[in-house]
């Protein structure tokens, strides 16, 4: 259930949303129940799996004040079992039944899955809606998880190299959005919490008219539909869900911070801008900055700073694309001694020449297919069908089919928009410098 990636996972991670020319387009149908769940049902019979997914809209940035953390808190709470499921047989029934799970938190939404054979799709349904309609949320069960949560802490944040740079990160960019306290949170907010607070932050959230239940799969939609029906039309809705983004003041002045690691051998530099967010025309564009950056061993920082001058370990540039804004951010590891003064300076140069210069043809040309050569490789799983199903509905003003949208738009980019965008945001005194360095261990 980790909820982030180091710094040398996060090229990986985020350079690329991929877009094929061969992708197929992905059909679905898509309804309400009474209750207000949001269905989408994808049948694909290539081969006997199905995936059975719920996005809920909540992630840590519904948080409030002196209770961080609630959101990823409940990823791992919501396993401890139901009404129906005794304590500690979630993972059992999935594993005897032939599945794999799990869940994962963001600043925005929290995501459940199975992937079963396909017969099992009643197996899923069932495990998810006894999740959804009467988990057992008592005392042993946060006492529980909250262990298992300071130990993930522990393990992916405090004990890892760059662990908690991201976090870092945010809490310089946003002075007054709840991004700032990252998705881990703090953990004495969850051990100050009562357990009605944690019971009000479940039926404020996890009710069915803030969900989208995705299935995607070997599935017979007739026969699904009864099921869904049976399963999850039950389930009170809760009451509507009013979020209102908190704005934050542009960045005018360049901000210069310093943050330590006893993880660490090796410092690094980033520099961090605040972007728009995930739904916007600009986002798309500042993936393919990432890419024209960063993406692959010929790309301008990569040749520059680790092939030609021989001074960075590695180098990255990536768009962490969230719902209300999103975090720019460059960066690079030191080699040889090499300042990183002079590591930031060369990522600058290479900024200023997107921003005065239009990419030429055949680099255009390259990047649109490296965005083409990497879309399969979303759509390629059911699972990651299922996901990309939700996040359209969930973050794309309920356009679903943003899933089969995504392609046109990334090919009506232009160059001339790449320019203007590295132009608009990515001014020096439009962000956070920091300065990412070892720390003695303590004694």
């Amino acid at each position: 259930m980790q909820i982030q990636k180091n710094i040398l996972c996060a090229l990986a991670a985020f350079a690329f949303t991929g877009l094929t020319a061969k992708a197929q387009k992905v059909e679905f149908i898509e309804y309400d129940l009474p209750n207000g769940l949001h269905v989408i049902l994808h049948d694909d019979h290539h081969a006997p799996v199905v995936a059975v997914s719920v996005m809920y809209h909540v992630g840590s940035k519904n948080e409030e004040p002196g209770r961080t953390g609630f959101a990823h808190f409940f990823e791992h709470l919501l396993f401890e079992g139901s009404d129906n499921i005794k304590r500690g047989q979630f993972f059992k029934i999935v594993s005897g039944n032939g599945g794999q799970n799990n869940a994962n938190t963001t600043q925005d939404r929290t995501f459940y899955y199975e992937v079963f054979p396909s017969n099992q799709l009643e197996t899923g349904l069932w495990l998810e809606s006894e999740r959804m309609m009467h988990p057992v949320i008592n005392d042993i069960g946060v006492k529980t998880q909250d262990e298992v949560v300071k130990e993930e802490k522990r393990q992916s944040f405090d004990n890892r190299p760059y662990g908690n740079v991201i976090n870092d990160i945010a809490a310089a960019l946003f002075t007054n959005h709840p991004y700032h306290n990252g998705v881990i949170g703090e953990m004495k907010d969850i051990d100050a919490a009562k357990l009605d607070e944690f019971k009000a932050f479940f039926k404020q959230y996890y009710a069915p008219n803030n969900a989208v239940l995705t299935i995607a799969g070997d599935i017979d939609v007739a026969k699904t539909k009864p099921l869904i029906d049976a399963y999850f039309g039950p389930v009170p809705r809760g009451a509507a869900i009013v979020y209102h983004k908190v704005e934050e003041a542009p960045i005018t002045k360049q901000v210069i911070d310093t943050a330590y690691d006893a993880n660490v051998q090796i410092p690094a530099i980033l520099a961090a801008y605040r972007v728009p967010g995930r739904d916007t025309r600009d986002s798309k564009v500042m993936e393919m900055i990432s890419t024209m950056l960063s993406g692959g061993a010929s790309a301008r920082m990569n040749k520059k700073m680790v092939d030609d001058k021989k001074e960075a370990l590695q180098v990255f540039a990536f768009n962490y694309a969230l719902e209300d804004y999103g975090m720019y951010i460059i960066g690079a590891l030191p080699s040889g001694g090499a300042a990183p003064a002079t590591l930031l300076s060369d990522m600058d140069e290479e900024i200023v020449k997107l921003q005065t210069d239009l990419i030429t043809t055949d680099d255009f040309q390259k990047l649109q297919n490296q965005f083409e050569d990497n879309f399969v490789n979303a759509n390629t799983r059911m699972l990651g069908i299922a996901e990309n199903l939700s996040n359209g509905y969930t973050f794309y003003h309920k356009d679903t089919n943003h899933i089969n949208e995504e392609l046109t738009e990334i090919r009506s980019i232009t160059r001339e928009e790449i320019r203007d965008a590295a132009k608009k945001y990515l001014n020096t005194n439009q962000r956070l410098v920091l300065y990412y360095l070892p720390k003695a261990k303590a004694q």
